[in-house]
């Protein structure tokens, strides 16, 4: 059977991560078992309906352990995670350290049934836990059915939206007979994300508890979080910052609590009475949960202290808004492939915060290559490609040597994708991208899947999604078209993608229609143009909003 576990480490160098301590002996689970020994009593994991201590957590996820194993499966096989930010999901993810198994929890809810499908028989998955309700289109199509139906899954493991024991789930007293040992190796392939490709077919991004703890020692250190430390995650458990979080969590031995609030109560109302110290998220999260303050007339955010933002620049009045209230925003870079490598640190000034990602800490080193030519190295202060090496490095892009092999020069430095510079300071200065993607408030969506989508209808010759800027979101997607005849209308247009398996939470929300497109001299679409038209005002797309039609 072909190995499909590829690596990019060199041998060498996890050696020197291992002899100076950037590597360690513990695995997710096993720092668990520490936590439990230590303060087993102390509170440990919270979602909209569960609260448990290390005791609790630790004798459920045995269960779980053991329940996996009786379905036969054996270390290095993969289990997924479809469902919200639910205590089940990062139980089973912590049973999936435990036997050694790698566990892709980066299903997201905007996925459709036949896209998770796809998704799982690529990975071969022997197990999945699966929420009823959950996905983009399972109003039409049974996750349970089709993802039971292929060729390696042995269980799927269905559990009621309703935050309830119930469905196919091992409860916290479930059997625990016949537990395998624990799996002690740290560099095993413990963790499997889907990741943006530039062409909207996800890449598997695999990690080993090393490469995942490396950089969540770093930020534990720097930023000084201890078992005192309560951290909320506002990005899902289906997204690479949350999973960033929970090797946090582990390390400082507080307690996570999970984005999901119950029912009736609202994002701040959740930060309110949970009593985060530490807050992770998007800065559409702190702008969204700062003016919710604002119209209730708060002017403070319960006890929080630190408020964590990636995916996009902070906008200095946050930044203000924040200090003002004694709470120091987290400036912070960082990919699927690479955590949260750069990142600002507790005393930077308020410049540093706002206008860069900050200096990061040992786990990562970066230099800046030339965008045409990705094994010249520029000079600090030069804008070009980001690349970097480091010790929470990803192992490679599971069952695809080729995409591994590509994201690297001939130096062994990982190309990120993105420009940007090394100023005087030695902080990394985010500039743009060079991939050919839209960040909606975190989410990233792939125009070409849109494009290819669109000419499919009748009536348009060409299609270009591109992105316009947005005060709260970041961007949101415009879809420009020109007509093979009759102009199509927008919601006609709308509805055609949606008939060919768009996700709702892809669809444009802009729409105009163009006599011609700016090109290449090769003949491709300038969508940068594009985007710079619409940022100036030279193009004025409409507003379009689509409404999925009513079940029959």
């Amino acid at each position: 059977m072909t190995n499909t576990l590829l690596t990019r480490h060199d041998p060498e160098e996890a050696r020197r991560f291992h002899n100076n301590g950037t590597w360690g002996k513990e695995t997710h689970y096993r720092l668990l078992e520490q936590n439990t020994k230590s303060r087993p009593d102390a509170f440990a994991l919270r979602d909209g309906a569960r609260r448990l201590t290390w005791s609790q957590l630790n004798d459920w996820v045995e269960a779980v352990a053991s329940n996996l194993a009786s379905q036969g499966l054996r270390p290095n096989d993969r289990v997924s995670l479809w469902a919200s930010n639910r205590v089940e999901s990062v139980v089973m993810y912590l049973a999936c350290s435990r036997n050694g198994y790698a566990c892709n929890p980066s299903l997201h809810r905007t996925y459709t049934v036949e896209e998770i499908a796809g998704l799982l028989e690529r990975l071969s998955t022997k197990a999945v836990l699966v929420e009823e309700g959950w996905g983009a289109d399972v109003s039409r199509n049974d996750p349970f059915e089709a993802l039971a139906k292929l060729p390696a899954m042995r269980k799927v493991y269905r559990v009621p939206a309703e935050r309830t024991h119930g469905g196919h789930f091992p409860p916290p007293d479930g059997s625990k007979d016949n537990v395998p040992e624990s799996d002690e190796n740290p560099d095993k392939v413990c963790y499997l994300a889907f990741t943006s490709g530039t062409t909207g077919t996800p890449k598997c991004v695999m990690h080993s508890d090393n490469t995942l703890l490396a950089n969540a020692r770093d930020m534990v250190r720097d930023w000084h979080h201890d078992e005192n430390s309560r951290l909320l995650s506002l990005s899902p458990l289906s997204h690479h910052i949350a999973w960033v979080g929970i090797a946090q969590w582990l390390l400082f031995g507080g307690e996570f609590v999970s984005d999901d609030p119950p029912a009736g109560v609202d994002k701040l109302d959740w930060i309110l009475e949970t009593e985060p110290t530490y807050i992770m998220g998007v800065p559409t999260h702190a702008m969204d949960t700062l003016a919710e303050m604002a119209k209730r007339g708060l002017d403070k955010m319960g006890t929080v202290k630190v408020f964590y933002m990636a995916g996009a620049p902070i906008p200095p009045a946050t930044a203000q808004a924040f200090v003002d209230m004694g709470i120091t925003p987290q400036n912070v870079y960082g990919m699927t492939e690479n955590s949260s490598h750069h990142y600002t640190w507790p005393d930077d000034p308020q410049e540093t915060i706002c206008e860069t990602c900050g200096r990061g800490g040992d786990a990562y080193r970066l230099k800046i290559f030339d965008p045409e030519n990705p094994d010249i190295e520029l000079p600090q202060g030069e804008v070009g490609h980001i690349a970097g090496k480091g010790a929470c490095l990803m192992l490679g892009y599971f069952d695809n040597q080729k995409a591994t092999e590509e994201s690297f020069n001939k130096d062994g430095w990982f190309l990120s994708g993105d420009l940007g510079l090394i100023d005087e300071n030695d902080c990394l200065r985010f500039v743009g991208r060079l991939k050919d993607i839209i960040i909606r408030g975190g989410k990233n969506i792939h125009p070409k899947k849109i494009e290819d989508l669109a000419i499919k209808h009748p009536n348009v010759e060409k299609a270009a999604a591109f992105p316009v800027p947005d005060e709260r979101l970041g961007e949101r997607v415009c879809l420009a078209v020109m007509s093979a005849g009759d102009a199509p209308d927008g919601q006609d247009v709308l509805g055609h993608l949606f008939g060919e398996g768009l996700s709702i939470y892809d669809m444009p929300e802009y729409y105009m229609v163009m006599n011609d497109f700016p090109l290449t001299a090769s003949g491709k679409i300038l969508k940068r143009e594009l985007a710079e038209w619409a940022k100036d005002g030279r193009l004025k797309p409409d507003p379009i909003r689509f409404t999925a039609p009513k079940e029959q």
